[in-house]
């Protein structure tokens, strides 16, 4: 996002382009229908290898060497205030709104992007497409440590070849194709590692870089062709309309916004049509502020969304953006400009300044990490919700992949002692969710048990689904795990009990409830043609019987959970936030509610338990029926002697888990009693 020109004849065109770059990013982030709006940070890492390609390059030529003290003091000089303001009004905003957990996180990425990493950080995490992407104030970072690992590099590497040049420029080369192709073999299979990671786009700023060598060796005045402009804008403008995010970008989709602007970059100094339009005032206004409207506009985004948990519409997004670009225009004049054109204050001073910053971030986000986000910011009205929230995290180190039949590359995770299993609990993530209780109950009873579960995904056989929260790919694997396990029953010759655990609710009724009623998944049966209408009630019912049916021919015990009672517009994040907010301007109003009452539950109840009822009747599976721990007879609760119980509407937190664990007795009992008696027998 730089634009150190202080070597080169000012381009006003570049800071139009900026403009058109920055813009795409914005309205993209605040909602407007830009389909590839993201692509800006290409534009933007193009014209940075370009300029700082450019300026290295003439150095070397006019002067034989680098002088990388002179260039560091810029780029500190450059980048450095309006990072530090940024950071420091983000922790500000973040101290007053974000829930520990997040505030922790802050701490975290704040320390990443302060050494120049939060690209690493990130790709570690998740994607930057995914939904939590919205909740990482520092997630526009990224591109910034990209920048700075490449300002840490190009040089180096150019010293290397000193006294080489073309050997230099041949190096750049193959490092530019090393880095496409690299980028386009493997975006399909690590689309997040290609996205965040500096090998992978190494050939984007490489583009700007070899196009400044190539053009200032030739001694060429940049004029080009009038096409090329034409050419090159109507690329980077069909990206940002068009190129969709996912897991296919970068890849051989930033292709196109790369050659745009390189084609406007080779041909800028024109007086063509598009060149002109490039240096009208308000564009290069709007690119001379860019770095400041970069830095400020995604920290204003989430932390506005966080205070208003969402934005009413697309006037209130507007507002907020205008927001960003307020802040923008006061950072540039006020922090950006000043320090940038105080060209006598000496490079110690500016490197001093800088270090005392770095130190003081460094300082101030280890300590909101290691004190995990300062809990004690909130009441207790709010931290029974905060610590319900925090409390979904389970120790899964015994967790392992399996490598052996039957269960090979399934993750098994084994509770209660060490030992041949004796009992099975299979399910999705309310099986996770359970995970605590049942391996307390496990351990108390001295009965070694494996876990299997898989999130969205239905412990049934004979039975595929799609999912609007899933990806093809993790429906896919939902079928063959669920066919892999079934195959390994009669493998399983040290289980005599299995457990069933499942969201049988969403799956019978084919929706959410409440807050994720936006969730859908629809199952189908593999072992017969579909039935255009079929209640789907009726796929799940004949799922589990065929379920049962092969259980029984391998196992002595069958147990179903009942699933737990929903509290539909219940969430502990929401919750929290609601409470930590109270009072605060421009608050969300609180919709939450921590109890329902049961009659309201009794239509989606009735057909989560349907499926089961007739062969809990047959005594062919042991029902276990957690709702009177949750419920009497007016009211559910999320909460239990001001515990939260609830992580969200329908995963109980681990203490909830632990609460009930004694439901679990007979599961553990019955295998106990069995284990005994197997060695009595044997002796």
């Amino acid at each position: 996002m730089s634009n150190d020109t202080r070597h080169l004849k000012y381009r006003g065109e570049i800071d139009g382009l900026r403009a058109i770059a920055v813009l795409s990013v914005v309205f993209y982030h605040f909602g407007l229908p830009l389909r590839g709006g993201f692509v800006g940070v290409d534009v933007f890492l193009v014209i940075s290898g370009f300029l700082i390609g450019g300026i290295l390059w003439r150095e070397l030529q006019e002067t034989g060497h680098l002088r990388l003290g002179a260039f560091y003091v810029r780029r500190f000089r450059r980048l450095a205030p309006a990072f530090f303001a940024v950071l420091a009004a983000t922790f500000a905003v973040g101290w007053l709104l974000l829930l520990p957990f997040e505030f922790r996180e802050l701490g975290k990425s704040a320390i990443a992007a302060t050494v120049y990493l939060s690209n690493v950080l990130f790709f570690r995490q998740s994607g930057y497409f995914d939904a939590s992407a919205h909740d990482k104030p520092l997630l526009h970072t990224w591109s910034l440590a990209v920048e700075e690992q490449f300002y840490i590099l190009l040089p180096l590497l150019m010293l290397l070849f000193l006294r080489r040049p073309r050997q230099m420029v041949a190096m750049l080369a193959l490092a530019w194709g090393a880095s496409l192709a690299a980028c386009v073999w493997l975006t399909p299979q690590y689309p997040t590692a290609t996205f965040y990671l500096f090998p992978f786009r190494a050939w984007e700023l490489l583009t700007g870089v070899l196009l400044a060598i190539w053009g200032q060796s030739r001694g060429t005045t940049w004029t080009g062709w009038r096409g090329f402009s034409w050419a090159g804008l109507a690329l980077v403008l069909i990206s940002v309309a068009t190129i969709p995010a996912g897991p296919n970008f970068p890849g051989l989709l930033a292709v196109v916004p790369v050659l745009g602007t390189a084609l406007i970059l080779s041909s800028g100094t024109n007086d063509g049509t598009v060149n002109r339009l490039l240096r009208k005032p308000a564009l290069r206004f709007v690119g001379l502020m860019s770095y400041s409207l970069y830095l400020w506009h995604w920290p204003v985004y989430t932390l506005s969304n966080t205070l208003r948990d969402g934005y009413a519409g697309p006037a209130e997004a507007l507002i907020w953006m205008a927001l960003s670009f307020l802040l923008a225009f006061l950072s540039w004049r006020f922090i950006e400009r000043p320090v940038r054109r105080a060209w006598r204050l000496p490079g110690g001073v500016i490197v001093s300044a800088t270090g005392l910053a770095t130190i003081g971030a460094l300082a101030v986000s280890v300590n909101v990490f290691l004190r995990d986000g300062l809990p004690d910011r909130f009441g207790p009205e709010a931290r029974v919700h905060v610590d319900a929230s925090a409390d979904f995290l389970q120790d899964f180190s015994r967790c392992y992949t399996e490598d052996a039949l039957p269960l090979d590359g399934l993750e098994v995770c084994p509770i209660g002692p060490v030992g041949p299993p004796r009992v099975l609990i299979w399910g999705d993530s309310h099986a996770r969710a359970f995970h605590d209780g049942l391996a307390q109950a496990a351990e108390e009873a001295d009965v070694p048990a494996i876990l299997l579960w898989r999130a969205g995904c239905p412990p049934l056989v004979d039975l595929r689904k799609v999912e609007s929260a899933a990806t093809p790919a993790q429906d896919t694997a939902c079928r063959q795990a669920n066919t892999q396990v079934r195959q390994g029953f009669g493998r399983l010759s040290s289980i005599d009990t299995v457990l069933l655990i499942g969201r049988w609710g969403y799956y019978a009724e084919g929706k959410g409830i409440g807050f994720d009623a936006g969730n859908a998944i629809a199952l189908y049966p593999t072992q017969r043609p579909e039935r255009v209408g079929e209640p789907q009630g009726a796929v799940l019912a004949e799922a589990a019987e065929a379920t049962v049916a092969q259980l029984d021919r391998f196992f002595p015990r069958v147990f179903v959970l009942r699933q737990p009672p929903e509290i539909p517009r219940y969430d502990s994040r929401r919750a929290a936030r609601e409470a930590a907010h109270r009072g605060l301007p421009l608050a969300a109003p609180p919709v939450v509610e921590t109890d329902v009452d049961p009659t309201a539950l009794l239509g989606r109840s009735e057909q989560a338990d349907a499926p089961w009822m007739p062969l809990v009747a047959a005594g062919r599976v042991q029902w276990i029926d957690p709702w009177p721990r949750f419920c009497d007879a007016t009211r559910c609760s999320a909460l239990a002697g001001g515990v939260g119980q609830y992580f969200d509407n329908n995963h109980v937190t681990n203490n909830a888990a632990r609460r009930v664990r004694d439901l679990f007795a007979p599961v553990f009992r019955g295998a106990l009693r069995e284990t005994a008696l197997s060695g009595a027998t044997e002796e």
